[in-house]
């Protein structure tokens, strides 16, 4: 099966190299976002789709506007396209390419989540369990019929350790998606639409920590944004990053710092507390709380805001 693959970051790569390693499929084209400026110098960075797909000598695409580019896509002659977290929204034009369909790898199970941070809100929403939709798309966002779901555990990880066990769930989902196409056992179930729930993109703003609310809240924040865009409080006037935290016992004003020690950073909140162990200081590394206690750079009165 001839196979275009449209996806951009780290997330789409595991996808994209089990097709490549499936021998009923021939992965004709890669399409991806243009490289954008990354970092302070602002330095033009391709996707991690793109690193990829080149160092495999995979014909690629990094069209500004898909929508105006249904003619080359055609010319490529694929039976299906299949997308994960592209970044772009699909045309009629783009659809119609395909005559077997463009076929979607979405991170939530659907109709839970449409839209574009589905793993930040699995967590932030307290889900025992996610997983990884195979959709068939339409015009409607996220809200075409579905082939196949695979479903994992929550548990008590961080946004990227659970998208790592996704991406990995997502590979699993489009070689299943391939072999069913081409079997011809493609029989869909419609989505709920009654059901949906909708995700929009995390803007930085969100990830302001609020210890007035309780430790659960606190805590499912600090995971959900972790590493990127990592939730955030401000220590004495400077920006700190929580990369990751655990649940504590204790009481005080929301915000106070109860302890300072080798276990990390103990933080009331407005019921219970959590223990910071992870951080970034502003213009500095990510390391382990207790190094930050250790440099006698935080202490038990101290006022997280």
């Amino acid at each position: 099966m001839k196979i275009i693959y449209a996806g951009s970051p780290e997330f789409a790569v595991k996808p994209l190299k089990r097709l490549l390693e499936c021998p009923r499929c021939e992965v004709v084209a890669v399409i991806t976002q243009p490289d954008r400026p990354v970092g302070r110098k602002k330095v033009l960075t391709p996707t991690p789709v793109k690193r990829f797909a080149q160092e495999h000598g995979i014909k690629t695409y990094d069209f500004e506007k898909i929508g105006d580019c249904a003619a080359e896509i055609a010319a490529a002659g694929a039976d299906i396209m299949i997308t994960c977290a592209y970044g772009q929204i699909l045309t009629q034009k783009i659809l119609d390419c395909f005559k077997m369909g463009v076929w979607n790898l979405h991170a939530s199970l659907l109709p839970e989540f449409r839209g574009a941070s589905p793993v930040q809100s699995a967590i932030l929403a307290g889900k025992k369990y996610t997983g990884v939709t195979v959709m068939k798309t339409e015009l409607s966002l996220d809200a075409g019929g579905i082939l196949l779901a695979k479903r994992c555990e929550t548990g008590n990880k961080t946004c990227g350790e659970l998208s790592e066990e996704l991406s990995l769930l997502a590979a699993d989902a489009a070689e299943e998606a391939v072999a069913r196409l081409e079997s011809g056992d493609a029989e869909l179930l419609l989505q709920d639409d009654s059901a949906a729930t909708y995700c929009r993109k995390i803007r930085k703003e969100d990830c302001k920590l609020d210890f007035t609310r309780p430790a659960e809240e606190v805590l499912r924040k600090i995971k959900a944004f972790s590493p990127s865009p990592a939730a955030f409080c401000g220590l004495c006037g400077t920006l700190l990053n929580v990369l990751d935290a655990m649940p504590a016992q204790g009481s005080g004003k929301a915000g106070e710092v109860i302890a300072a020690d080798k276990r990390g950073i103990t933080v009331a909140c407005g019921k219970n507390a959590v223990i910071i162990t992870l951080l970034q200081p502003a213009g500095g590394k990510v390391m382990p709380a207790r190094d930050f206690v250790n440099g006698r750079k935080i202490k038990a009165g101290d006022i997280l805001e």
